[in-house]
């Protein structure tokens, strides 16, 4: 019989997600600490709901588009230039045929109540589960515990949560349009990015399944 353990990978860092009035989805994930070292990626839904990864290289692509799911995944290099994270901070995202800029509006009250959990027991798979009740009756559509692609289960654990005041974006240089609410669900994953144009501070876990004689860190 096989034995397969269990791997997990932590992804400490942030994500921003925001709406434009063409129907563009953007979701951010910048990255500080993680297995691969530092990384950005963008998942893209389209106004015809195809879903898009850009990703730097091919372990992000692979890990991530075994974590999530895509129409399409492209590699490209993906850039993120940020003078912090609190509010009136600016940032720019170039990925391919994507430019994003945006800037960091108020702490949300939820921030502030993220802000007072303990690190050590925010990342507790325990905590989280108790947590995801809480999330998914404050912030429609968003879990922060769940079953993940190929039998992955990943939660998030926050410790932070602004909005977004300003964001502006362009696709192969033409406008995406004003900034909206993130409508509909983008569909990555088993947890949408909240509804309101936010950018959240979190360390995410994915357990995955390891078979004898593969390398953990590898996708």
């Amino acid at each position: 019989m096989t034995h397969i353990r269990s791997a997990r990978h932590r992804f400490h860092g942030h994500i921003a997600g925001a709406g434009t009035s063409g129907g563009t989805r953007l979701v951010l994930g910048c990255w500080t600490r993680t297995p691969h070292g530092p990384f950005a990626d963008v998942m893209v839904a389209h106004p015809d709901g195809r879903r898009e990864l850009l990703a730097p290289d091919e372990w992000v692509a692979d890990f991530v588009a075994n974590t999530y799911t895509f129409d399409d995944v492209r590699i490209v290099p993906v850039d993120v230039q940020r003078t912090g994270t609190t509010k009136n901070s600016t940032w720019t995202i170039k990925a391919g045929p994507l430019t994003w800029n945006f800037i960091v509006g108020p702490r949300h009250p939820l921030g502030y109540a993220l802000r007072a959990v303990p690190t050590p027991l925010s990342r507790t798979l325990m905590f989280t589960r108790a947590s995801d009740l809480v999330a998914s009756r404050i912030m429609p559509g968003v879990r922060t515990v769940g079953t993940a692609g190929n039998d992955r289960l990943e939660w998030y654990s926050a410790s932070d949560l602004h909005g977004l005041s300003e964001s502006t974006a362009a696709w192969d240089g033409a406008t995406l349009g004003t900034l909206t609410e993130v409508t509909p669900p983008p569909d990555f994953g088993f947890s949408s990015t909240p509804r309101k144009p936010s950018l959240t501070a979190l360390t995410s876990t994915v357990r995955v399944h390891v078979r004898p004689g593969n390398n953990p860190h590898i996708p």
